[in-house]
C-alpha cells in the first residue's frame, strides 16, 4: 500500500524537495493534498504532476486563476485560510508533512492530530508557540509526532532503541551560518542578500535568515525540549560549521550517539515520509577519507544573542517562547524588506519579550492573543 501524503506548504523549499522525493518513490508515496500561500502558478504545476485529490490556495484572490488552471483536471480546488482546517480533517491521507512556515502552520497540524494523521514536523514553529498543548494532543490520540528538522531527526534516530535508557543531555549542532566568527561591527552593516547565502544548507528566506542570526537553533532548543520530553538544561548547542554530524544525544553514563551525513534534507524529509523504514537513495555518501576534519566550537550568545534570548524563553517557558517566536517572525519580515538592520532583529525581539505579559499556564486562545500582541508591538517597532 502506498502513503498518502498531504504536504502543507508545497512550495516551498522543504515541500517541494518531498516533492523529489515522492517523484523518486513512486511505489511508495502518493499525493493526497497540496497547499501553496500565493504561489499559484507552482501550486498548479505541482498539481498537474502528482494529480492530489485537493488543493488549498490560501490567499483567495488567487483562487478563481488556480481553479480555471485545473479545470481541465479531476483536482478540488479550495482557497482561503479556513480551507486549511478544512482539508486537514480528510480522511484520506494518511501521514501530514507541516511544512508551513511560521505560526502559521498551527491550527492546521493540530486539526490533522485531532484527526488522528501521522505527523512529519517540518514547522518548528507550532512545538515553539504551543509544544505542551500539541504533543499532549499527540499522546492522546497516539498520534507519532516524526520531526523532519535535520537535529531533530537525528536525536529522533540516536534514541531508537534507548527507550529504557536515561537521557544526559541532547547536543544540537549549528553551522553558524554565514557570519561564523563575524562581531557586531562588521554585522551591523550586512544585508539581506548575505544572510541569505548560507554556506552548507539550501534553505527558505526565513529559515536562513533565521540560521544567521542563530535564532534557528533557538527555536530548535525549545522544540527540542517538547519533542523529547526534555528539560532546560539537558539541552545545549554546539558550533559544528561542516555539518556532518546533524546533532547528538549523551546518555547517562557518558556514551554519545552521533547521526552523520552530508547536509541535505532530502534525506531527513525521506526519513520520517518512509518511517519506520528506511529506503534506498542516491544522494551522494560522505567519504571519511576526503574529510578536512570535523570542527566544534562555543557559539557566541554575546554577539548573536538571539540564541540567548531563545534560552531565556526556553527557561521562563509560559507564553514567553510563543511571543519569542512572533517578534521574530516580524523582524525577519521587515529586514527581508530592507525596513530594519540585521542586529535591530536581536533588538525587536528582546523589547517585545519585555513587553508583553507573561502567562505562566496559557490556554490555546491566550497563545493566540499573546501571538497576536507580539506581532503587534514588534511592528509598532518597525512602523509596518
Amino acid at each position: 500500500m502506498k502513503k498518502r501524503i498531504a504536504i502543507f506548504g508545497s512550495t516551498g523549499s522543504i515541500g517541494t524537495q518531498a516533492l523529489d522525493v515522492v517523484a523518486a518513490n513512486p511505489d511508495k508515496f502518493e499525493v493526497e493534498i497540496l497547499t501553496a500561500r500565493s504561489n499559484d502558478k507552482l501550486l498548479v504545476q505541482q498539481a498537474k504532476k502528482f494529480h492530489p485529490n485537493a488543493v488549498v490556495i490560501v490567499d483567495e484572490s488567487r483562487y478563481t486563476a488556480v481553479k480555471d488552471a485545473l479545470s481541465s483536471t479531476h483536482v478540488k480546488v479550495f482557497g482561503g485560510e479556513k480551507a486549511l482546517d478544512e482539508v486537514a480533517a480528510f480522511d484520506t491521507y494518511d501521514m501530514m508533512l507541516a511544512a508551513i512556515v511560521g505560526f502559521a502552520g498551527l491550527k492546521s497540524t493540530l486539526t490533522a492530530i485531532e484527526s488522528g494523521k501521522a505527523i512529519a514536523l517540518a514547522n518548528k514553529e507550532t512545538l515553539v508557540v504551543a509544544g505542551d498543548i500539541v504533543m499532549q494532543k499527540a499522546v492522546e490520540k497516539r498520534v507519532p509526532v516524526i520531526p523532519v528538522d535535520s537535529e531533530h531527526s537525528a536525536i529522533f534516530q540516536c534514541l531508537l532503541g534507548e527507550t529504557r535508557n536515561k537521557i544526559e543531555k541532547v547536543i544540537l549542532t549549528a553551522s553558524g551560518g554565514p557570519f561564523l566568527g563575524k562581531k557586531p561591527n562588521f554585522l551591523v552593516n550586512v544585508k539581506k542578500e548575505h544572510a541569505l547565502q548560507h554556506p552548507n544548507w539550501s534553505m527558505g528566506a526565513k529559515i536562513s535568515v533565521d540560521s544567521a542570526s542563530l535564532m534557528n537553533k533557538g527555536l530548535e532548543m525549545i522544540e527540542a525540549r517538547w519533542l523529547f520530553n526534555l528539560q532546560p538544561e539537558q539541552i545545549q548547542v554546539i558550533v559544528h560549521p561542516e555539518s556532518i554530524i546533524h546533532s547528538m544525544v549523551q546518555f547517562e553514563d557518558g556514551s554519545i550517539k552521533a547521526q552523520m551525513g552530508l547536509p541535505d534534507m532530502k534525506l531527513p524529509i525521506q526519513y520520517a515520509l518512509a518511517f519506520p523504514h528506511r529506503i534506498p537513495n542516491t544522494l551522494p555518501r560522505y567519504d571519511f577519507t576526503r574529510s578536512a576534519g570535523l570542527h566544534f566550537e562555543q557559539p557566541d550568545i554575546k554577539t548573536f544573542r538571539n540564541l540567548a534570548l531563545a534560552g531565556e524563553a526556553l527557561h521562563r517557558a509560559g507564553n514567553m517562547p510563543c511571543i519569542l517566536n512572533a517578534a521574530n517572525e516580524i523582524a525577519v519580515y521587515g529586514f527581508l524588506r530592507n525596513r530594519i538592520g540585521f542586529l535591530d532583529m536581536m533588538e525587536i525581539v528582546e523589547r517585545t519579550m519585555d513587553k508583553i505579559s507573561f502567562i505562566q499556564h496559557p490556554s490555546l486562545e491566550e497563545y493566540f492573543e499573546s501571538d497576536a500582541a507580539a506581532r503587534n508591538f514588534a511592528a509598532s517597532l518597525i512602523h509596518i
